[in-house]
Protein backbone atom coordinates (compact mmCIF):
# COMPACT_ATOMS: atom_id res chain seq x y z
CA UNK A 1 0.00 0.00 0.00
CA UNK A 2 1.40 3.63 -0.92
CA UNK A 3 2.53 6.01 1.66
CA UNK A 4 0.14 8.86 0.80
CA UNK A 5 -1.04 11.42 2.73
CA UNK A 6 -4.09 12.43 2.81
CA UNK A 7 -7.08 14.39 5.02
CA UNK A 8 -7.95 13.35 8.74
CA UNK A 9 -10.44 14.02 11.01
CA UNK A 10 -10.04 14.76 14.72
CA UNK A 11 -13.06 15.22 17.01
CA UNK A 12 -13.84 17.05 20.32
CA UNK A 13 -16.72 16.83 22.15
CA UNK A 14 -18.41 19.53 23.82
CA UNK A 15 -20.83 20.31 26.49
CA UNK A 16 -23.86 20.18 24.25
CA UNK A 17 -24.47 16.52 24.32
CA UNK A 18 -23.88 15.19 20.32
CA UNK A 19 -22.42 18.41 19.22
CA UNK A 20 -19.09 17.70 18.01
CA UNK A 21 -16.05 19.95 16.62
CA UNK A 22 -13.63 18.56 13.80
CA UNK A 23 -10.06 19.72 13.14
CA UNK A 24 -9.42 18.74 9.41
CA UNK A 25 -6.41 18.17 7.89
CA UNK A 26 -5.47 19.01 4.20
CA UNK A 27 -2.50 18.12 1.99
CA UNK A 28 -0.36 20.95 0.76
CA UNK A 29 1.95 21.31 -2.18
CA UNK A 30 3.54 23.65 -4.63
CA UNK A 31 -0.21 23.70 -6.42
CA UNK A 32 -1.98 24.29 -3.04
CA UNK A 33 -3.54 22.17 -1.44
CA UNK A 34 -6.18 19.23 -1.41
CA UNK A 35 -8.99 18.53 0.81
CA UNK A 36 -11.86 16.20 1.85
CA UNK A 37 -14.69 18.64 3.13
CA UNK A 38 -16.56 15.64 3.92
CA UNK A 39 -15.43 12.18 4.16
CA UNK A 40 -18.30 9.69 5.21
CA UNK A 41 -15.92 7.25 6.63
CA UNK A 42 -13.45 8.93 8.24
CA UNK A 43 -16.12 11.03 10.05
CA UNK A 44 -17.64 7.96 11.31
CA UNK A 45 -14.37 6.70 12.71
CA UNK A 46 -13.69 10.13 14.55
CA UNK A 47 -16.92 10.02 16.50
CA UNK A 48 -20.08 11.49 13.50
CA UNK A 49 -22.94 9.40 14.01
CA UNK A 50 -23.04 6.58 11.32
CA UNK A 51 -26.67 7.58 10.81
CA UNK A 52 -26.23 11.07 8.98
CA UNK A 53 -26.62 11.01 5.52
CA UNK A 54 -27.05 13.85 3.45
CA UNK A 55 -29.49 14.96 1.38
CA UNK A 56 -28.48 18.32 0.49
CA UNK A 57 -25.29 20.62 0.52
CA UNK A 58 -26.72 24.50 1.20
CA UNK A 59 -23.66 27.05 0.49
CA UNK A 60 -23.90 30.55 2.32
CA UNK A 61 -21.89 33.47 0.57
CA UNK A 62 -21.22 36.27 3.08
CA UNK A 63 -19.45 39.71 1.26
CA UNK A 64 -18.22 41.23 4.52
CA UNK A 65 -16.68 40.64 7.67
CA UNK A 66 -19.56 41.01 10.32
CA UNK A 67 -22.59 39.36 8.47
CA UNK A 68 -24.18 37.31 11.50
CA UNK A 69 -26.76 34.61 11.13
CA UNK A 70 -29.10 33.02 13.44
CA UNK A 71 -30.01 31.26 15.66
CA UNK A 72 -31.71 28.60 13.76
CA UNK A 73 -32.20 24.90 14.93
CA UNK A 74 -34.78 23.33 12.36
CA UNK A 75 -36.03 18.95 12.77
CA UNK A 76 -32.53 17.64 11.06
CA UNK A 77 -28.56 17.47 11.67
CA UNK A 78 -25.81 19.89 9.93
CA UNK A 79 -22.14 18.91 8.72
CA UNK A 80 -20.50 22.19 8.93
CA UNK A 81 -17.43 24.07 7.53
CA UNK A 82 -15.73 27.23 5.66
CA UNK A 83 -14.57 26.81 2.21
CA UNK A 84 -12.89 30.02 2.39
CA UNK A 85 -12.84 33.05 5.00
CA UNK A 86 -13.47 32.56 8.59
CA UNK A 87 -16.17 32.34 11.23
CA UNK A 88 -17.25 32.82 14.88
CA UNK A 89 -19.97 29.69 15.27
CA UNK A 90 -22.35 29.94 17.97
CA UNK A 91 -24.51 27.03 19.10
CA UNK A 92 -27.03 27.06 21.66
CA UNK A 93 -28.73 23.95 22.79
CA UNK A 94 -32.66 24.58 22.57
CA UNK A 95 -34.23 20.86 23.61
CA UNK A 96 -35.51 19.90 26.36
CA UNK A 97 -33.14 18.35 29.23
CA UNK A 98 -30.81 19.82 31.69
CA UNK A 99 -28.68 20.94 28.89
CA UNK A 100 -31.29 23.66 27.33
CA UNK A 101 -29.92 27.01 26.62
CA UNK A 102 -26.36 25.58 26.54
CA UNK A 103 -23.95 27.80 24.61
CA UNK A 104 -20.87 26.76 23.18
CA UNK A 105 -18.49 28.67 20.51
CA UNK A 106 -16.09 28.01 18.19
CA UNK A 107 -13.83 29.71 15.23
CA UNK A 108 -14.68 27.70 11.74
CA UNK A 109 -11.87 28.29 9.20
CA UNK A 110 -11.81 25.77 6.17
CA UNK A 111 -9.31 23.28 8.55
CA UNK A 112 -12.40 22.65 11.12
CA UNK A 113 -16.07 21.64 10.76
CA UNK A 114 -18.72 21.25 13.49
CA UNK A 115 -21.59 18.23 13.66
CA UNK A 116 -24.93 20.02 14.85
CA UNK A 117 -27.44 17.39 16.52
CA UNK A 118 -31.19 18.05 15.89
CA UNK A 119 -32.41 20.93 18.33
CA UNK A 120 -29.50 22.71 18.28
CA UNK A 121 -29.73 26.31 17.54
CA UNK A 122 -26.81 27.50 14.95
CA UNK A 123 -25.17 30.75 14.75
CA UNK A 124 -22.31 32.18 13.28
CA UNK A 125 -20.40 35.68 12.30
CA UNK A 126 -18.32 36.10 9.27
CA UNK A 127 -14.97 37.32 10.82
CA UNK A 128 -13.23 37.83 7.19
CA UNK A 129 -14.52 38.95 3.99
CA UNK A 130 -15.33 36.50 1.40
CA UNK A 131 -16.90 34.17 3.75
CA UNK A 132 -17.90 30.79 2.02
CA UNK A 133 -20.04 28.79 4.93
CA UNK A 134 -20.87 24.74 3.57
CA UNK A 135 -23.05 22.86 5.58
CA UNK A 136 -24.95 19.59 4.61
CA UNK A 137 -28.29 18.50 6.13
CA UNK A 138 -30.09 15.00 6.41
CA UNK A 139 -33.49 16.23 5.38
CA UNK A 140 -34.63 18.98 2.82
CA UNK A 141 -35.50 22.30 3.53
CA UNK A 142 -39.23 23.10 3.15
CA UNK A 143 -40.70 26.23 3.84
CA UNK A 144 -43.78 24.45 4.51
CA UNK A 145 -42.29 22.80 7.66
CA UNK A 146 -41.38 26.37 9.12
CA UNK A 147 -43.28 25.79 11.89
CA UNK A 148 -41.31 23.08 12.93
CA UNK A 149 -38.44 25.35 13.40
CA UNK A 150 -37.01 26.93 16.44
CA UNK A 151 -35.38 30.67 16.98
CA UNK A 152 -33.67 32.81 19.03
CA UNK A 153 -32.47 36.02 19.27
CA UNK A 154 -29.12 36.82 18.52
CA UNK A 155 -28.49 39.40 21.25
CA UNK A 156 -30.68 37.76 23.71
CA UNK A 157 -29.58 38.84 27.32
CA UNK A 158 -29.94 35.55 29.36
CA UNK A 159 -27.60 33.49 26.47
CA UNK A 160 -25.01 36.90 27.06
CA UNK A 161 -22.95 36.11 23.85
CA UNK A 162 -20.21 38.39 23.03
CA UNK A 163 -19.82 38.68 19.13
CA UNK A 164 -16.48 39.32 17.99
CA UNK A 165 -17.85 42.53 15.87
CA UNK A 166 -20.34 44.00 17.77
CA UNK A 167 -24.14 43.51 16.72
CA UNK A 168 -24.92 47.04 16.30
CA UNK A 169 -22.24 47.06 13.63
CA UNK A 170 -23.32 43.47 11.85
CA UNK A 171 -25.09 42.88 8.83
CA UNK A 172 -28.29 40.91 10.17
CA UNK A 173 -31.76 39.99 8.35
CA UNK A 174 -34.89 41.79 9.70
CA UNK A 175 -36.45 37.90 10.73
CA UNK A 176 -33.00 37.40 12.75
CA UNK A 177 -33.49 40.72 14.36
CA UNK A 178 -36.91 39.72 15.29
CA UNK A 179 -36.58 36.19 16.62
CA UNK A 180 -37.46 35.35 20.37
CA UNK A 181 -35.93 35.64 23.82
CA UNK A 182 -34.66 32.16 24.90
CA UNK A 183 -37.39 32.07 27.59
CA UNK A 184 -39.98 32.94 25.67
CA UNK A 185 -39.38 29.30 23.63
CA UNK A 186 -40.98 26.15 24.44
CA UNK A 187 -37.90 23.63 24.85
CA UNK A 188 -37.99 21.52 21.90
CA UNK A 189 -39.16 17.90 22.43
CA UNK A 190 -37.66 14.82 19.31
CA UNK A 191 -38.20 11.75 19.26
Amino acid sequence: MANIATTEYTAHQTSIPGLLFFDVTQVDDARGFFQEKYQKAKLVAAGMPESFTVVQNSLSYNKDAGVTRGFHAEPWEKYITVVKGKAFGAWVDLRKGESFGRVETFEITPNTAVFLPRGVGNAFQTLEPETYYLYSVNSHWSADNYDQYCFVNLADSEINMNWPISLDTSVLSERDKNHPALKEITPLELN
